[in-house]
């Protein structure tokens, strides 16, 4: 497909907040100072269910503390995730609990003229808990019998009963899956697990509150959205929204840590109107590790197929361990189902999930909200099932995929639209030519102490949650551009930049389509009083909803530009040209076959804002009807070591489909950075549990929960990277998302390659050295 070329979409631009964050100089959440300002500390449980029976805290405030407790915050039941619709909106938290859940949960705060002091108070207040019996395995917990974590909860605003410590039970079915396992001549079935992932973002957790002399609030907090933060805040403390301002904050990442309200932020805003000072709160490393964590599944898989490689039915049964709270479990089994049915043609499905409360850290979205998980399962099985059949696994996927002209799922299945955009076959074509896929030993057939092996693995992730009625999740952006008195840009949106240059893209997009140097245009610093609405930066929608409703109003603001040029060069508006001009450093308007006829943007509005003819501006909002799959394929090549059992990738191909490339630059990093955390999902971590206390064994240390290091990973050479010929005619000149793509698959690329060098197929994640050496000593 022949792209039209463009001025600075697909071309490198440096990014605008580089510099201050490689020199430091970035303001953080965690670097505010307000005057008269407290500092925060939370008490938190030792136990992972017990009851408060009760807390003292007459020593703490004899130091001048400001202490809080359970019975002195709103009693409000809320869910975190204020960005569903209220259907699926299951409501189990608390500002403070005097029933804590999990080892770590808050029960009390405390707030002091210093941190120091402010420690000092924590370690002053007396709690006197009664242990309750704790549930750790989401299998025993189903049991009957097996002690209750919660026996109510709110489902929107109706009481929902709790049975058996399941929290959402969800069948989605389609066609006759008995019928379509009758018509396959080859049926596999396997169950896969994976585990706790911790999101390990650069930044903890952080707010500061501010109380307004009018009765209103300020907030900074580290989040992935701020009129979500905004309409919780004023769901909990019953204030009119008009009342609470929440700014947009540099990130230090979140990785779907931050697509919910974090605890910290309502904790927070609670001890600063008790206090009527503002308040600093920052989470430990610790208290991080105990606030959230990536769903772990139990994922029984089951594909039939004909001998010439047809699938007829596929049937999926997951067990999510959720944790001490429902963040979105609902949703998730949703996704879960919506991610497997849109990798491959089933003419018959059946998904059955459950979705289970445990006495462990509450789990929610993580780079991919069930997607890596799922398609470490089926990419697996179909590796399986292709050698079952004794068909290529390449050719096996391109025969079954869901390519362009299909309808999709998407993020379960009420979100579903047509593919109109796919690079799957090039993917896979020129991914297993770089490779070498045709040069591959049989599975085990290498010996020694050192063996390698090749995998492949696909995948996808939709850009946002769009489809042409919407679903169960609220999926919306707005924007709002301005032209300034010397002919400048400003772009106000509420969209957060996790860290991969989501706002510099948006500010392309914005130059490219107005016509004016990129330099001209500037993302203006954000609140939720200056923006209008914008639900997430997350289910890799950055770039196509929020970056395509920043070019809906850019459009807006072209036109109305047009009409004045037209108007003050005495032509008709058909006949405006703009054309931006960098040795000028701004955009020249023109006049069609009357060159004679030009002015320069600068210029142009200058004299309009003499003749006070007003300032040109746009405002709007825009909801995706699609959210079209940005496609990736890695082909890996894996060394495993039969001595130790480690594993280290030492060749990469990376295939990715996400439309027209808006820097390549970042869209590369992208692709590295999903590599490298989906290799850590393969390969390494995880957060075990004491099964007798609840607590982690890391005990939230960043020593001993374990990360790869760069010694674990490919050569930069080895690495080669292409992006497919393909644009999306619903995207912002032709874009698609990126960011969770770039993950999805890798597990499923890595344990393909493990299979090739050793013969040995590894159904549970992480694949840590213990296991290799374990499984082939058993082989």
């Amino acid at each position: 497909m022949n792209k039209k070329p463009y001025r600075v979409i697909g071309k490198f631009s440096r990014r605008r907040d580089g510099q201050a964050k490689v020199e430091g100089r970035e303001i953080y959440v965690s670097d505010l100072t307000l005057p008269n300002m407290l500092f925060g500390k939370v008490v938190r449980s030792p136990y992972a269910h017990a009851r408060v029976k009760r807390i003292d805290t007459s020593r703490a405030e004899a130091m001048g503390a400001v202490c809080l407790t359970p019975w002195e915050v709103p009693q409000v039941k809320y869910n975190e995730r204020s960005g569903c619709s209220p259907k699926v909106c299951y409501k189990d938290r608390s500002v403070l609990t005097d029933t804590p859940r999990h080892v770590g949960e808050a029960v009390a705060a405390v707030a002091a003229e210093s941190e120091w002091l402010a420690l000092k108070a924590l370690g002053q207040i007396e709690v006197e808990y009664e242990e309750r019996p704790a549930v750790l395995d989401p299998i025993k917990a189903m049991e009957p019998g097996c002690a209750q974590i919660w026996d109510k909860i709110l489902l929107g605003d109706e009481e929902l009963k709790i049975e058996n410590n399941i929290a959402v039970n969800r069948i989605i079915k389609e066609g006759d899956v008995e019928k379509g396992f009758k018509e396959a001549e080859v049926v596999l079935e396997r169950e896969f697990k994976t585990g706790r992932v911790y999101h390990n973002q650069m930044e903890t957790k952080s707010a500061v509150c501010l109380p307004e002399r009018d009765g209103g609030l300020t907030v900074w907090p580290t989040t992935q959205t701020i009129h979500n933060t905004r309409i919780l805040l004023g769901e909990i403390f019953g204030m009119p929204l008009s009342q609470i301002n929440v700014k947009r904050m540099p990130s230090g990442g979140h990785f779907g840590s931050g697509a919910h309200v974090n605890s910290i932020i309502p904790i927070c805003a609670a001890l600063a109107l008790k206090a009527d000072r503002p308040v600093k709160m920052v989470h430990t490393r610790e208290e991080d590790m105990y606030d959230h964590c990536k769903y772990p599944s139990i994922i029984h898989l089951k594909l039939g197929a004909k001998r010439d490689g047809t699938l007829t039915a596929g049937h999926m049964k997951v067990i999510a361990d959720i944790g001490a709270h429902n963040t979105q479990a609902y949703s998730l089994l949703g996704v879960m189902a919506g991610w497997f049915v849109s990798l491959y043609y089933l003419p018959h499905v059946l998904v059955e999930g459950k979705a289970v409360y445990t006495n462990k850290v509450p789990a929610c979205a993580m780079q991919g909200f069930g997607n890596p998980q799922v398609t470490f399962a089926v990419e697996s099985l179909m590796d399986e099932l292709a050698e079952k059949l004794e068909i290529d696994s390449i050719e096996l996927r391109l025969k079954n995929y869901v390519g362009l002209g299909d309808t999709f799922w998407g993020q379960g299945p009420t979100v579903k639209s047509v593919i109109r955009s796919c690079g799957v076959e090039e993917e896979l074509r020129k991914g297993a030519m770089l490779i070498g896929w045709d040069k591959r030993s049989r599975p085990g057939e290498k010996k020694g102490t050192l063996v390698r092996g090749i995998g492949v693995g696909r995948g996808f992730h939709t850009s946002g949650a769009g489809a042409p009625q919407p679903g169960e999740i609220i999926d919306y952006s707005g924007a709002f551009i301005k032209i300034n008195e010397d002919g400048s840009v400003d772009v106000i949106t509420a969209l957060m930049d996790q860290g991969g240059g989501t706002l510099d893209g948006v500010a392309k997009i914005v130059a490219e389509e107005i016509g004016v140097p990129l330099s001209r245009v500037n993302i203006s610093p954000a609140d939720t009083r200056t923006t209008v609405y914008d639900v997430a930066t997350h289910a890799t929608r950055g770039i196509y909803c929020g970056g395509g409703a920043a070019h809906k109003v850019a459009k807006q603001v072209k036109k109305k530009l047009v009409k004045l040029a037209a108007a003050f060069l005495e032509a008709s508006s058909k006949d405006i040209l703009i054309t931006p001009h960098d040795e000028i450093g701004d955009g020249i308007i023109s006049v069609k076959n009357a060159p004679q006829k030009a002015i320069t943007i600068r210029e142009l509005i200058k004299r309009s804002h003499q003749k006070s003819w007003g300032t040109i501006a746009a405002v709007d909002s825009l909801r995706q009807k699609s959210c079209p799959p940005a496609f990736m394929t890695y082909f890996v090549e894996v060394e495993v070591n039969t001595e130790t059992g480690q594993v280290r990738p030492t060749r990469v191909v990376m295939g990715c489909d996400c439309g027209t490339v808006i820097n390549p630059v970042f869209a590369e990093g992208q692709l590295y950075g999903g590599f490298y955390r989906g290799l850590g999902f393969a390969l390494l971590e995880d957060t075990d549990y004491d099964l007798t206390t609840g607590a982690l064994t890391c005990n939230g240390r960043m020593t001993d929960y374990k990360l790869l290091t760069p010694n674990e990973l490919p050569d930069a050479n080895e690495f080669k990277c292409f992006f497919t010929n393909t644009k999306e005619p619903t995207g912002p000149f032709g874009a698609k998302g990126i960011g969770e793509a770039a993950l999805n698959p890798v597990a499923g690329a890595v344990a393909n390659a493990i299979y090739n060098a050793t013969g040995i197929r590894f159904t549970e994640l992480p694949i840590t050295p213990e296991k290799v050496l374990k499984a082939l000593r058993e082989q």
